[in-house]
């Protein structure tokens, strides 16, 4: 019998699997605890989801109160400098909003209506975050051009220079926490605004060197590097608008494909792979694979195969909760099984080639 179809994930292949390896192969099972179960993958996920959202709202309660101190100062002082790196800070806390919204959005289970579920919601936070990022950097240069048109003495130079240093220090722990818990749940978007807060430490010392600077007696040193802070957000936001495009084009590390199918290739009965596909939805992969089996299997043999490639994609591809196997009988010269078959079912007689 040949068999033409697809396998995927979620189906239960225990018992074939013992049948086709053996005492031996359920002895690692039992000593070795993993699943491929598509609840404990949900589960997985759900978990992840619940990190993230606690990454962003601790992360926020620090940016919010770093953000406060510094407003006062500004208050104070009138420097545009630490006016632009406070409201860069305030963006990137407001960032974790959309964030932490989409998290919630991405742990509801898929309907009839979205058969995939709302993990796409990140993407569409991606696109806010960007939009705030834009909106930083306007308004820290405007102010910063209106402070060269518009001289003003700084004041409060030890506080300005102090709250430069809370300014990096805040956004340094940020950056460390958001980071280290998005690549922990394979959240892009986490890690973009980890690196963004990063980015947010390095400018508040610029405002240090503002403070040093109207402290020598350069009167154009708060407004010159206001605007260096303003190139220093564009570049930000060239990088955050790339990889939230990245995201909205399905694009993934090739070396992930390689990967993928480097699995599927060292599985026994795998004769060739001719469709591979992975798409992040949100902090989820999902893969598509197509696989060339001999057509003289039997369904079951078939079936086990695409069980084993599903089996070898999970540990091959990190944080891959969704896979679909579709399996095509090997084709002898001139011959055409999606043609022969596709006919047969309909009723009409298989094409005849030659």
């Amino acid at each position: 019998m040949t068999e033409h179809g697809h396998h995927h994930h979620g189906h239960d292949h225990h018992d074939h699997h013992e049948q086709r390896h053996g005492w031996g192969h359920r002895l690692r099972h039992a000593v070795t605890p993993h699943s491929h179960d598509s609840a404990d993958k949900v589960d997985s996920a759900l978990e992840a989801s619940r990190d993230g959202m606690r990454a962003l709202w601790i992360s926020l309660a620090v940016l919010g109160v770093t953000a406060a101190a510094q407003a006062g100062i500004v208050f104070f002082s009138g420097s545009v400098a630490l006016l632009g790196d406070t409201l860069h800070n305030v963006a990137d806390a407001l960032t974790a909003v959309p964030l932490g919204i989409a998290f919630w959005l991405g742990r509801r289970a898929a309907t009839r209506a979205y058969t995939y579920g709302f993990g796409r919601a990140e993407d569409l936070a991606g696109i806010f975050i960007v939009l705030v990022i834009a909106g930083s950097a306007v308004a820290a240069g405007w102010f910063a051009v209106d402070r060269l048109l518009n001289p003003r003495t700084m004041t409060h130079l030890p506080w300005v220079f102090a709250a430069g240093v809370v300014g990096f220090a805040g956004n340094e722990l940020v950056a460390r926490y958001r980071i280290t818990v998005g690549r922990r749940i394979g959240s892009a978007a986490l890690v973009a605004d980890g690196l963004h807060a990063r980015t947010d430490g390095f400018t508040s010392l610029a405002v240090v060197l503002a403070a040093g600077g109207a402290g020598l007696g350069w009167g154009w040193a708060d407004p010159v590097v206001g605007l260096a802070i303003t190139v220093a957000i564009a570049f930000v936001l060239k990088d955050a608008a790339r990889e939230v495009y990245h995201r909205l084009m399905d694009r993934v590390d090739p070396d992930l494909v390689d990967r993928a199918e480097t699995g599927l290739r060292s599985v026994d009965g795998v004769r060739d792979v001719t469709v591979l596909r992975l798409r992040w939805i949100g902090h989820r992969l999902h893969a598509e694979a197509g696989i060339v089996v001999d057509s003289g299997l039997s369904l079951i043999a078939a079936h086990e195969i695409a069980a084993d490639a599903e089996h070898r994609l999970t540990h091959a591809v990190p944080r891959l909760t969704g896979t679909t196997v579709h399996v095509d009988p090997a084709s002898h010269p001139g011959d055409d099984h999606h043609g022969d078959l596709s006919h047969v079912r309909r009723g009409r007689p298989a094409a005849t080639t030659g």
